[in-house]
């Protein structure tokens, strides 16, 4: 080799070296993300969660900065820095953003309907994933869920709730339009609290029973301390789905590789997220019992009132909204086959069997 080409490979050489130096020095990307839970309520572990594994799958590529709920923004307000891009991404549970399109409602939980379980089958294998994509896609987020917990606690308070009867009247502190809707259907009414205000309105007097999340998380924020009474199961959030808002123009910047560790975080956290929960709830079911509270079971009649209005609501909401009719003929079409194995595999399937759900031929008629 002539010393001309020797030195024109080894400038080449050099020059290809650089380049990746270069191409890798700008392909690690620095992400601020919070949510909207506060260090004072568990679910905030979900999120960290997906931050630690997110950060350890993708390594030099990207790195993402958690804050705890607060501390940047108010929660109300991630949604609207998220979509701005002021931040790039940030935890959330859907439900909280009904009031932009009723759709963002069946994305974060159902009223008597869906469990755990058959979230975590939709969204992996039945078409919700998608959904997702569309509706917070219309505000320009990528939405990951990455976790689920199964029912709530239910209502709690210092006044017995022990049947239907007993919520005539009653203000209850409650999250979500469609709950709501059959809160008033069944005598109640609907107060509006964040997660924060609900210990001393409860002690205050303020509302007459409150419901949060689960057991473990419920008695994580001291409830046992301001209630006697406690009503199961929680009808009013069967299950419960939370996940990361991304900013697109943030998710763009990734290569394909990174977001596809993004997502591969993500399904791990969801399937740790419902055994966290569920040991979570045995836990605090065990410590409110401890504590001396009260708990009452509604009858299967009063569950059976209850699938019934259920059913008229989530038609009147699908009238409304042909999106919010979209998520819940998906819903229901998943539940209907998934019907074929669910119900001969008892009393060993991960589902309950249905035997009144709303027409998917009138779900169909809101499209």
């Amino acid at each position: 080799m002539t010393r001309r080409v020797s030195f024109a490979v080894s400038t080449l050489v050099a020059g290809i070296a650089l380049a990746g130096l270069s191409t890798g020095a700008q392909a690690q990307q620095q992400w601020t993300m919070t949510t909207t839970w506060p260090d004072s309520l568990a679910l905030i572990e979900i999120d960290r969660h997906w931050v630690e594994l997110a950060n350890l799958l993708t390594g030099d590529e990207l790195q993402i900065e958690f804050h705890a709920g607060g501390t940047l923004m108010p929660g109300t307000e991630v949604f609207d820095s998220a979509e701005s891009g002021s931040i790039e991404a940030s935890g959330d549970w859907p439900g909280y953003w009904a009031g932009r399109n009723s759709a963002f409602s069946p994305l974060g939980t159902t009223t008597s309907l869906f469990n755990a379980v058959d979230y975590m089958n939709w969204i992996l294998e039945w078409g919700g994933f998608d959904l997702y994509q569309e509706i917070y896609g219309e505000y320009g987020l990528v939405y990951l869920p990455y976790g689920i917990t199964n029912n709530e606690s239910g209502f709690m308070g210092r006044t017995p709730i022990e049947s239907l009867a007993d919520l005539e009247g009653k203000r209850l502190r409650l999250s979500g339009r469609d709950q709501g809707r059959v809160l008033e259907q069944l005598g109640g009414s609907q107060v509006t609290l964040s997660g924060g205000e609900i210990y001393q309105a409860v002690e205050r007097g303020v509302v007459d029973g409150a419901e949060f999340s689960t057991p473990g998380v419920d008695f994580g924020a001291g409830f046992a301390e301001v209630v006697d009474y406690w009503a199961v199961p929680g009808w009013h959030q069967s299950a419960s789905v939370f996940g990361v808002m991304i900013n697109r123009d943030a998710w763009d910047a990734l290569s394909e590789e990174t977001r596809q560790k993004l997502r591969i975080a993500a399904e791990a956290t969801m399937a740790w997220s419902l055994a966290w929960s569920e040991r979570g709830s045995t836990e605090g079911a065990e410590a409110f019992a401890e504590a001396g509270v009260q708990i009452s079971q509604f009858s299967d009649e009063d569950l059976a009132r209850i699938q019934e209005i259920t059913n008229e609501v989530i038609l009147q909401g699908a009238c409304e909204n042909p999106m919010h009719a979209r998520v819940y003929h998906s819903m229901v079409g998943y539940l209907e086959h998934y019907a074929s194995w669910r119900d001969i595999s008892a009393p060993f399937n991960m589902s309950r069997s249905h035997d009144n759900l709303p027409s998917l031929e009138e779900l169909e008629a809101c499209l």
